[in-house]
């Protein structure tokens, strides 16, 4: 029987607008596979066979309104959908995990990681060389050892790939079976797999085990820059396990996973110490502020760009209007889209790196408020009618306030005005636009413009917070100085003008954890972080049932707060229950609550 193994490698981002097979890896993927090809056919012929490979990473999710134009981080207490309908609105936001709005998070991912991982066990059955299917035929031009070399990456590759989408399972649905059989694709798949292992089985004795056996046959640093940067490297395969790590060791996993805040101690010294000099690694910097430097880290490519700190992303196409517009302010002829809250606004430090309030941080690493509102330092030198002023320069990164400049023009958020106006469903709930992501000059020619905006999957700047994090949790007192040091790097990149050893607050490891938990907050805003991040330390409960904050501006430019949204979030959401069609047929575990 024919089976439809290969299939349209650019169709699934083409669909999207976001990527083509050519533009993440020039004319590698010039010869175009039959979907009638067999999988005998594939592994008969070299090139159809490294075709098939490197489809693989077309299955890398994109964040840009992911789920029904809605971001992930929309669900987070980091901003509202302007959308009435948008994926997390109807969904999240009300404790609806059933809603078909939400799909592309709450089943899409579980079919389409099962789809990856079995391309993933094709391949590492046709390249393991202790298994009798090590037999693909050898290209003409290719010396034995450069066929060799490759094979051993491919299977490297592989292997990489199918730990990292059984870690997004995981994230989703906790331990979820095991496959590492190539299914029939023409059968039911699951059917013969509801058996569910351990935690410890599951990520600490298959993922992690993964990662660390294929590191070494992953590119090292000058194979990876000959490649482009856009192919898996050993840098991104030590971080990953730096970061899985670190979720192990956090509240919610560690009694499961038997791993310690030592074990990530390990994971994150084994990154720094392999990598960060070999690779190049660092953060990207700007003469002029903070604010270019941090917007680059996104904004350009890993080595045409100058791209120092980015170490796995998805290569995308250059973007354009079509890209953007969706989540560009209203008075710019765009949608509105993700809108950043108050409650992210609020976390953001002065330039002087003082604290704009007195009241403290909460357990997730956001502001304490009374009955929406927080406690003013008036040490700080805050006005909340100029509450955007002086502030860590991430803000004017990520967020669009009344009277940014954007594309020569100044937000107005004032009923009535550009960015406000009567009567337009999109205009900003909360009284706010996105600007992460953005690129300004997409906007320019009459928004003509073009711009790179690669999803950075993993970056220095959150294996710097890991270290700060990991580091406090083992021995705040004897890691202090190494603590400071990664904050400060962070913030002084972002124009930030003290060392965090000035602030008197941070005297203790739950003081420096609340921090530290808010500098990642806003360090890797809209990179879904959020939602993982509040879950492994245990706060989810707190954190995605706050309400949503945002301010309104009146004729006269004086700002208010307001309630924007509220939101539910019980225990039992920690998880998202299993797909149902996956449930019923399988009878699988559902997860508790379900």
């Amino acid at each position: 029987m024919k089976t439809s193994i290969i299939y349209g490698f650019c169709s699934l981002l083409a669909l999207s607008s976001l990527t083509s097979c050519e533009d993440m890896f020039g004319d590698y993927l010039d010869k175009q596979p039959s979907n009638e090809l067999t999988e005998k056919d594939v592994v008969s012929d070299w090139e159809l066979f490294k075709q098939f490979h490197v489809d693989t990473y077309n299955f890398l999710l994109h964040g840009v309104q992911r789920i029904g134009n809605s971001w992930l981080d929309a669900a987070t207490d980091l901003s509202e959908t302007s959308f009435s309908n948008g994926g997390v609105r109807t969904t999240f936001n009300i404790g609806n995990y059933y809603g078909a709005a939400a799909s592309a998070e709450l089943t899409s991912v579980w079919e389409s990681r099962y789809r990856g991982i079995r391309k993933c066990n094709l391949v590492c059955r046709y390249t393991d060389a202790d298994t009798l299917h090590f037999d693909i035929p050898k290209a003409a031009d290719l010396s034995v050892e450069a066929y060799r070399t490759q094979k051993n990456n491919m299977h490297a590759e592989a292997r990489f790939f199918r730990a990292y989408f059984y870690w997004e399972l995981f994230l989703r649905y906790g331990p979820v079976p095991l496959v590492l059989d190539v299914l029939d694709p023409n059968g039911d798949l699951l059917s013969d797999y509801n058996q569910r292992p351990s935690v410890k089985e599951y990520v600490v004795d298959f993922i992690l085990k993964e990662l660390a056996e294929c590191e070494s046959d992953l590119y090292d640093y000058d194979t990876w820059k000959a490649q482009g940067a856009t192919q898996i490297s050993q840098a991104a395969c030590a971080a990953l396990r730096a970061r899985i790590t670190l979720f192990m060791a956090s509240d919610r996993f560690a009694a499961a996973s038997g791993l310690s805040w030592q074990d990530a101690r390990c994971a994150i010294d084994h990154f720094f110490d392999s990598y960060e000099v070999p690779f190049k690694l660092a953060l990207m910097q700007d003469s002029g502020n903070g604010i270019s430097a941090y917007n680059n880290a996104w904004l350009t490519t890993t080595f045409n760009g100058g791209n120092t700190e980015t170490i796995f992303f998805r290569n995308d196409v250059v973007a354009s209007w079509g890209h953007v517009a969706k989540d560009v302010c209203v008075g710019e002829g765009g949608s509105g889209g993700n809108c950043p809250s108050q409650n992210l606004v609020d976390m953001y430090d002065m330039i002087d790196g003082s604290a704009p309030f007195a009241g403290g941080l909460n357990p997730d690493g956001s502001v304490v408020y009374n009955d929406g509102v927080p406690e003013i330092n008036p040490q700080s030198g805050y006005s909340e009618q100029d509450m955007w002023a002086n502030r860590d320069l991430r803000l004017e990164s990520t967020v669009l306030h009344q009277g940014s400049l954007w594309n020569g023009a100044q937000i107005d958020v004032r009923l009535g005005q550009r960015d406000n106006p009567v009567g337009n469903a999109n205009a900003t709930p909360t009284g706010y636009y996105m600007r992460k992501y953005i690129p300004e000059s997409i906007m320019s020619a009459n928004h003509g413009g073009t711009s790179y905006r690669n999803w950075k999957l993993i970056g220095l700047a959150e294996m710097l917070l890991t270290r700060a994090e990991v580091y406090n949790e083992l021995d705040f007192e004897a890691n202090k100085l190494q603590i400071i040091s990664d904050l400060d790097k962070l913030r002084f990149r972002a124009g930030i003008t003290s060392s965090c050893a000035s602030r008197t607050d941070l005297n203790s490891q739950d003081s420096m954890r609340r921090f530290i938990r808010k500098e990642r907050t806003i360090e890797l805003a809209f990179e879904e972080h959020r939602w993982w991040d509040v879950r492994r330390w245990n706060v989810a409960e707190t954190a995605l049932s706050a309400p949503i904050y945002g301010i309104k501006v009146s004729a006269d430019g004086l700002i208010s707060r307001h309630k924007a949204q509220d939101r539910v979030f019980k225990k039992h959401m920690y998880l998202y229950p299993i797909p149902e069609t996956e449930y019923w047929k399988t009878n699988i575990q559902n997860n508790l609550g379900w």
